[in-house]
């Protein structure tokens, strides 16, 4: 990375915020209407009408499938859910190694696997079909990846992907080997719609400069995943469920969330760096909850409505609201998920919206290469001598 001198100007925001760093057709996030999409399509309206296998199509694709592409991407991608015989027999000692990580830790070394086994080229030196079908074996062979290190993490046999079934019930039958009930199929699939993409965050912008570099498509999605492991970017499901179960009563949570944004702690589950309005992700996904009913749900909304009244109070002119991680916990939890695995299902998501970004920027065979302002001691001094 290059450096400029202070002299040169203030440079760009913190984080870059704001900062326009490249052109994409795949989707976008309009933070003050509340409103993202994929291509041109409402990504919540999509969730709620279209299938996962769909929405993959339109991503890698450009186009939603009629009922023949759909029959036959869907085969296809059921076929690739099978691993590489090395992959495969690799997964017991990841899982051991990974132990305290957890599965999504384990998850990078067995996409690096995967793509060694199975042939992965740099994708400067690979055609675009050559490109889609490496993201296709990858994000196919995601689910199978994370649900064996995690079973193979609490002592269990992992459980072999059917091609009968589709992404979503594949995935919870992977989980624990009960046939898939319809219900919980459905909610799963529409949390797994809702998060697919949603503009430059910091794993898709990480998957983009490493395919900037002509990288192999395994190596850009390490990128991605080690980006998303951090609980400030894709780690928050569970933690936004621990605040709950902290919380505990419906007594506790004035005094509880007032006890922590007065000490400047974080309320996970809520806030969002675009949003400015309520998360349309959170929107559905509660709606999604309503629908199952009970005491968590009807708890997690006496918790939504407290902690919005008293952030308001306390931080005036500040619109903060529930975001995508606290309903999703609520859901993934009556979907009977292990908490561990949360984080996990949201990459199984996210793989196949890093895929189609890593797809896009390998069109462009420019370098991403940004610079930084040295703000150290004036140069050039006399090196002291040993």
């Amino acid at each position: 990375m290059e450096t400029i001198s202070p002299e040169a100007g203030a440079g760009a925001p913190r984080g870059l915020k704001g900062v326009v760093v490249t052109d994409t057709a795949l989707g976008d996030v309009r933070g003050t209407e509340g409103f993202y999409h994929y291509r041109q399509y409402s990504a919540v309206e999509l969730a709620r009408t279209r299938t996962f296998e769909d929405v993959w199509h339109l991503m890698l694709h450009g186009t939603l499938p009629g009922p023949a592409e759909r029959a036959a991407f869907g085969e296809r991608t059921a076929a690739l859910r099978h691993l590489p015989a090395e992959v495969a027999a690799a997964l017991p000692a990841i899982a051991r190694a990974g132990a305290v990580s957890g599965p999504l830790a384990g998850l990078r070394t067995a996409l690096s696997l995967l793509g060694a086994a199975s042939g992965f080229r740099p994708l400067y030196d690979t055609g675009p079909d050559g490109r889609r079908d490496d993201a296709l074996a990858a994000c196919a062979a995601v689910p199978t990846l994370l649900t064996a290190l995690h079973r193979l993490g609490r002592g269990e046999e992992p459980i072999a992907p059917r091609d009968d079934l589709p992404y979503a019930a594949n995935y919870l039958w992977m989980l624990d080997g009960s046939e898939p009930d319809p219900i919980r199929v459905r909610a799963v699939e529409h949390y797994l719609i809702s998060t697919v993409d949603h503009g430059f965050n910091a794993s898709t912008f990480t998957a983009r400069v490493i395919a900037s570099t002509g990288a192999d498509l395994a190596a850009c999605l390490v990128g991605a995943v080690g980006a998303f492991s951090g609980p400030l970017h894709g780690g928050a499901p569970s933690r936004a469920l621990d605040t709950l179960d902290a919380i505990g009563t419906p007594e506790r949570i004035d005094p509880w969330i007032r006890e922590r944004v007065l000490a400047g702690d974080r309320i996970m589950g809520f806030g969002h760096p675009v949003y400015r309005t309520e998360d349309p992700r959170s929107r559905m996904l509660r709606s999604i909850a309503e629908e199952f009913g009970g005491p968590l749900v009807e708890f997690a909304v006496q918790v939504e409505e407290r902690v919005e009244a008293i952030l308001a109070e306390l931080k005036p002119g500040r619109e903060l609201h529930t975001n995508v991680e606290f309903y999703a916990g609520v859901v993934m939890e009556l979907c009977a998920i292990p908490r561990e695995m949360f984080t996990p299902t949201f990459a199984a998501a996210r793989a196949v919206g890093w895929s189609a970004n890593i797809l896009e920027q390998a069109e462009d065979s420019k370098i991403i290469r940004p610079a930084a302002r040295y703000i150290g001691p004036p140069p050039a001094q006399p090196v002291p001598a040993a």
